[in-house]
């Protein structure tokens, strides 16, 4: 099997491999990890996990406890995750999606849809060196809490947005405290194109609101969309 983007080098190796017939006795961990970020994208969650997300499929993997996967069932499982995600499935076209972005100084949720059941990506704005760097020296503490650099948070962010249409964020505070208005501003100075496609910000609640809560309000809002449309509240 063949992947549409083109690997070569260790990559292709690492593909070629989980794909072997018989099926490979071990596959190492970071080869694996630069493979999957090439094919998609890779981000880490609040409990240590890996969300594996490629055109459209999700693939979540637990912390490594060893420097290799020997387990058939796990190299399986990565198998069939590439298999299904190959190809794109038959998607809304870019200037109809709906997503909804919500976040905070900790971490950055996408959702792909506001649709009930949508399963959030999540970007960690503290995450080990490996995916971001920090910025220890900057202005950017607040009640002792080291604050993300925003390059290393929100261009990952950014990056993760590239094929959405309309773009709902939500938020929490205001002014310099908000993470959401650092955000806007920042993809309006980096990605202007990306910034043109929100349609709207609201200061929500977040903490205190279940997933299930954040689509419906996201719902409520696209919903009156045609009367909100290029205005940020």
């Amino acid at each position: 099997m063949n992947p549409s983007t083109s690997l070569t080098g260790r990559p292709q190796r690492t593909y070629e491999a989980i794909f072997r017939h018989p099926i490979a006795h071990s596959v190492a961990w970071r080869d694996i990890l630069v493979l999957l970020g090439h094919l998609g994208q890779v981000a880490q969650e609040t409990n240590g996990n890996l969300r594996i997300t490629r055109h459209g499929q999700t693939l979540v993997l637990p912390p490594p406890h060893a420097k290799e996967i020997t387990e058939p069932s796990e190299l399986l499982e990565l198998r069939h995750f590439l298999e299904r995600s190959e190809k794109s499935p038959p998607e809304v076209p870019v200037n109809e999606s709906r997503w909804l972005v919500v976040i905070d100084h900790q971490e950055a949720r996408i959702f792909h849809s506001e649709l009930p059941g949508s399963a959030p990506g999540r970007i960690l704005s503290h995450a080990p060196d490996r995916y971001f760097r920090h910025a220890p020296h900057s202005k950017d503490f607040s009640r002792g809490r080291e604050k993300p650099d925003p390059n290393s948070f929100f261009a990952p962010v950014a990056q993760a947005l590239s094929d959405a249409g309309k773009i709902l964020i939500f938020g929490c505070g205001t002014g310099a405290g908000s993470e959401m208005e650092q955000f806007i501003a920042w993809l309006k100075q980096h990605h202007p194109d990306l910034a043109g496609r929100i349609i709207g910000s609201l200061i929500v609640d977040q903490h205190h609101l279940t997933e299930a809560q954040l689509l419906a309000k996201a719902r409520e809002f696209y919903a009156h969309d045609h009367s909100a449309a290029g205005a940020q509240s």
